[in-house]
């Protein structure tokens, strides 16, 4: 089968699949696997609103609903934090996502958990890997069958060279362009350009999650590590063009919320500057080059 369906399988068979088993994934107590942004608490759901409301400029948030998309959590980041929302609603990964009316669609580190292609140069041709049984353990294969590419797919880079590519994270990000809604679309996720991908990743960029250990080994403990890899920037802010929103446009975490929600930001260094607070250290690891700051980036875009 291909990679993408062996993921598919991995992470969302319905009994089997790591993001259907009833159990903490994110966060820093045992038996957890990584953290995000959501670990900081609070504070996270805090400059998130600030930011919306700044990138709505003129348009009253009281008029918008609040939808997470993907959410961990089923409480979403807004749970305890006061908004100018005129309601919020919470989908969680794996339901569906219907969308209507005003909206503020957000997202954090959805579009990286969609199932993806791998592809690799082969005597100057892209080439689909896959996966097969083999002796009772899966091994990595090459398909015979072209393999499918997003748009202005590059020209076959040096052999051995592989793409990791977020094929279906661009449907996704299509699937919501083209829903009847409008307002503000906000998505957190780690990425790259087409171009970063196609000429500076030449190990390609899929790796596994589990226990807060990263690996290269991503056919092992299928249903019980994470599978994940950088999406293309430039494929989901084309989706988001040809929907319709003006000027998609991707910043780093850092600048996004330097930009966005810096009331908000200079508000709570000055009520936290007397002490070293969880707060001001949640604030730190959120901006922060060397953290989450540069780590993690946002594509936004308003219709």
């Amino acid at each position: 089968m291909s990679f993408a369906r062996f993921m598919e399988l991995a992470l969302y068979h319905s009994s089997v699949g790591y993001y259907r088993r009833d159990r903490p994934r994110v966060g820093y107590a045992p038996g957890t696997d990584f953290f995000t942004a959501t670990t900081s608490g609070a504070i996270f759901g805090e400059l998130v609103a600030a930011a919306c409301v700044h990138l709505l400029g003129s348009l009253n948030p009281r008029e918008h609903t609040f939808v997470e998309i993907g959410a961990e959590n089923p409480t979403g980041i807004l749970t305890g934090v006061a908004h100018p929302f005129g309601a919020v609603r919470t989908v969680q990964v794996g339901q569906p996502i219907e969308l209507r009316g005003r909206c503020i669609v957000f997202s954090n580190e959805l579009f990286d958990a969609q199932p993806f292609t791998r592809t690799i140069v082969r005597a100057g041709q892209w080439r689909e890997q896959g996966v097969r049984l083999l002796d009772d353990s899966l091994a990595t294969i090459e398909l015979s069958t072209p393999p499918p590419t997003g748009p202005h797919f590059p020209p076959p880079a040096q052999e051995g060279y592989r793409f990791d590519q977020s094929l279906a994270a661009s449907a996704l990000a299509a699937s919501i362009a083209n829903q009847s809604w409008t307002g503000l679309f906000v998505a957190f996720d780690y990425g790259k350009s087409l171009r970063e991908l196609a000429e500076e990743t030449p190990g390609g960029t899929a790796r596994a999650y589990a226990r807060h250990t990263q690996s290269n080994d991503l056919l092992a403990q299928p249903g019980e590590q994470d599978l994940t890899c950088h999406v293309c920037w430039d494929w989901l802010a084309a989706a988001l063009a040809a929907g319709g929103f003006v000027a998609p446009r991707v910043d780093s975490q850092e600048a996004f919320f330097i930009h966005h929600a810096a009331d908000f930001i200079a508000a709570t260094t000055a009520a936290e500057a007397a002490r070293l607070s969880q707060r001001k250290l949640a604030l730190l690891q959120l901006l922060h080059p060397a953290h989450l700051g540069q780590k993690f980036q946002v594509l936004h875009a308003l219709r």
